[in-house]
């Protein structure tokens, strides 16, 4: 009897004790996702400005003051993403005007938000900082607007560098992603919370479906490396703020046509990692083969994110922009 009582007493304890500690533990995770969303905010609330364009509102930031380099971001960016991606040009003396595309951040998704719209409104924000000429650097599904850009408005960029690029391969699509790393991909940007959680509790995956990169390159590369890889993908919150953007990246992405290559007459530099996990490797070979003049590099390893070779990329990219300067 007595052993029954007892154990009835130890049901009753764990019946308290165990909602409460759920509870306890439930309202850290909050108050800790809160302060992070709160930080992202504030973040992406400053060191922009706002162009009026006659192709709407356009928000970018200006930095540096040397030859100007036109940086349009990748997937999931913002003028933050182009600004920190760029650091190293602004370092090196250039001058770096990095765009919100459409749907990122304070830049409004228009009803023509194709490529084509996205060049001419990059030419209206060039009007706008009476920049006649500027080197046009195209990171990712960046790339189909910068190569627009030197298409329709020539006499605009004086060179061109396209990294890891969204772009046509000439070749029949290979194998569409696994159903559940579309899946994955799609419901990490669903919400803030959502991406959030993802990225402190799944971050390889994150790494592979949001980054495009493998998580054994992040694991061989040093400290200092899987620092900028992790705050790559920690700088993409708040997702909510860049969701409309990546939704029309993804429209973009399924129909994306052959551009006129031959007629990009200007110095271009194009790279690619092999084992970049967007499959960016093949079009950007073929993007470099049909541009007159244009040089490709390569690398077997490193992902979407070029991990292990950055150094080496940006003194590349550096020197190629002062030689066609």
């Amino acid at each position: 009897m007595k052993s029954q009582l007892a154990k009835r007493k130890i049901s009753l304890a764990l019946l308290t004790v165990v909602p409460a500690s759920l509870a306890v533990a439930g309202a850290l995770v909050y108050r800790r996702y809160r302060r992070d969303l709160t930080a992202a905010r504030t973040r992406v609330s400053s060191g922009s400005k706002l162009a009026n364009t006659p192709s709407g509102l356009i928000e970018y930031a200006d930095v540096g003051t040397g030859a100007p380099v036109f940086v349009i971001h990748g997937a999931g960016g913002g003028f933050d993403q182009g600004l920190e991606f760029a650091r190293p040009l602004v370092d090196a003396g250039f001058r770096v005007i990095a765009p919100s595309r459409f749907g990122y951040l304070r830049t409004p998704l228009p009803k023509d938000a194709s490529p084509m719209a996205q060049a001419d409104a990059h030419a209206s924000l060039l009007d706008s900082l009476q920049l006649e000429k500027v080197a046009v650097l195209g990171v990712s599904a960046g790339a189909p607007s910068a190569m627009q850009l030197c298409l329709r408005h020539p006499k605009r960029c004086t060179s061109l560098v396209l990294a890891v690029p969204l772009v046509y391969s000439g070749a029949p699509a290979g194998a569409p992603p696994s159903a559940l790393r579309e899946f994955l991909a799609n419901t990490a940007v669903s919400s803030d919370f959502i991406f959030w959680a993802m990225s402190k509790l799944a971050r390889n995956t994150m790494f592979k479906t949001v980054l495009g990169t493998p998580p054994e390159d992040v694991e061989q590369a040093g400290a200092e490396e899987q620092a900028r890889i992790t705050e790559v993908l920690d700088h993409i919150e708040p997702v909510s703020q860049r969701k409309k953007g990546l939704q029309n990246e993804a429209a973009v992405a399924r129909s994306l046509p052959r551009y006129d290559l031959e007629h990009l007459q200007l110095p271009t530099l194009v790279s690619s990692i092999e084992d970049c996990l967007y499959n960016t490797y093949p079009g950007a070979r073929y993007t470099a083969e049909n541009i007159p003049g244009a040089r490709f590099l390569g690398y077997p390893t490193g992902g979407h994110l070029a991990v292990g070779h950055e150094a080496e990329l940006w003194s590349e990219v550096r020197q190629f922009l002062q030689t066609a300067a």
